[in-house]
């Protein structure tokens, strides 16, 4: 059964026990606006009638807009293997390994999982994911805090904001100071930053390429960091690491990211999974599970999980991190994704992303009134500014068919005419060529 009807009195007695009248009371922290008052369905519809009526109200949600919005999450190709595979219902229906040993499928998939992470970002150990890349951030601080002993964090403006409202709110309940550095335009101000590394510092967060879409190199910045004995944490795109230095030869730390363009849909913003991975050195500060391979009595090969620092493994106020699970499924996706591409494949991805996207910049740029924000190197993303304010040129673009960017004026203050466009490997010449004279009629 999908689901498990309950009568009258049934639900009388259950709303008796938690103290309630009637059951929308339970949902009276959900603002109006945002509830559903009804469903429109008959008394009595038929089974078939019923898959009707919701398959049309579930086709509003499909687009024909043409999407350029990245930030953070972004329209890539997903191989029909992903699905197939991930479908199955060994897979599908595996939650989590509380009998830990005898989940030997569940375990050796985040093993490879965890060994994929590590050749990505050339860091030693992987735990088995996060929530997402916003969680993986804040958890990095927390690592990084607990390595150094020291309780003051710098993060970058050039952070996904949403993400720096997140790691603000993870440390607010702890003693531990946290100063954004504000960006020299569209670009970490690197003069700003060293000024502020000193012997308090626990670490510098940093992204690259930056929600703005610049790639910058931090190696001297890193230098620095390590002669202060801080440490260097990263939040990346995975997919510009087939391109860019990975984190661990730019001598990062920790680094985190967002896996959904590993093989995840959009989704409407979720769910995804968080990655971080780091050196071997700190694996006792890795909150999460982590995947150990070893053999058993008999000298087989099996899988464990291992240096088990959670809170439902150990004493609360020792644990790493109160996050309780990994997710399995969409990490399994990731991995499935990766194997499927391959090295060179990733390498191809990334490549064939950096130069639509730079194809695009160079239409747009030849546009009279239109002007490319970013001074430094872009991956796949970029800000323009037009005389239009950012809210009048997307609702503009929209009735032209296209999804166009991330509307900046609601994240930044000075960039009410300005959005980020992201191009990803989906998007064609065509459909380019299209957004440009869109943008060009409406500017």
């Amino acid at each position: 059964m999908p689901y498990t009807p309950h009568t009258k009195s049934d639900i009388k007695e259950m709303l008796d026990v938690i103290g309630l009248e009637k059951e929308s009371e339970l949902f009276d922290s959900v603002p109006d606006h945002l509830k559903v008052s009804h469903l429109n369905l008959e008394d009595g519809l038929d089974e078939f009638s019923t898959f009707a009526k919701f398959k049309k109200l579930a086709s509003k949600n499909v687009t024909d807009k043409t999407i350029f919005l990245g930030g953070g999450y972004y329209d890539h190709i997903v191989p029909s293997a992903v699905d197939a595979l991930s479908g199955r219902s060994e897979f599908y229906t595996a939650y989590t390994p509380y009998q830990a040993e005898a989940s030997q499928g569940t375990l050796q998939v985040l093993y490879e999982y965890q060994s994929l992470i590590c050749e990505l970002t050339g860091m030693q150990v992987s735990n088995a994911s996060m929530y997402d890349g916003a969680t993986a951030l804040a958890e990095s601080a927390l690592m990084a805090v607990r390595i150094s002993r020291r309780n003051k964090i710098l993060i970058d403006a050039g952070v996904n904001p949403t993400y720096i409202e997140v790691v603000k709110t993870y440390l607010s309940f702890r003693d531990i100071e946290v100063e954004v550095i504000e960006l020299d335009k569209d670009k970490a101000d690197f003069s700003k930053v060293e000024e502020k590394i000193d012997k308090t510092v626990a670490a510098y967060l940093f992204q690259n390429p930056n929600f703005l879409g610049s790639v910058q190199d931090f190696t001297n910045i890193i230098e620095k960091l390590h002669e202060n004995k801080a440490l260097a944490v990263m939040s990346a795109y995975p997919i510009s690491l087939g391109v860019l230095k990975d984190p661990a030869s730019l001598g990062v730390d920790i680094v985190s990211a967002d896996g959904q363009c590993l093989g995840n849909y959009l989704s409407f913003g979720g769910p995804t999974f968080g990655m971080i991975a780091t050196r071997q050195e700190h694996i006792r500060n890795l909150p999460g599970r982590i995947i150990g391979r070893t053999v058993d009595k008999d000298d087989k090969e099996m899988f464990v999980l291992t240096m088990q620092a959670r809170e439902q493994h150990i004493r609360r106020q020792r644990a790493t991190s109160n996050i309780c699970s990994n997710q399995n499924l969409l990490a399994l996706r990731s991995t499935i994704f990766l194997s499927l591409i391959g090295r060179e494949g990733l390498k191809d991805m990334a490549k064939i992303c950096h130069s639509k996207s730079e194809y695009l910049k160079t239409q747009l740029s030849e546009i009279k009134n239109v002007e490319i924000f970013n001074t430094n190197t872009t991956f796949n993303e970029f800000v323009i500014s037009t005389p239009l304010s950012a809210d009048d040129l997307l609702n503009k673009l929209r009735d032209e068919g296209f999804y166009a960017g991330i509307n900046l004026s609601n994240l930044y203050d000075g960039f009410d005419n300005s959005i980020l466009i992201s191009v990803t490997e989906k998007r064609t010449k065509e459909e380019m060529d299209e957004l440009v004279k869109a943008i060009g009629g409406a500017v």
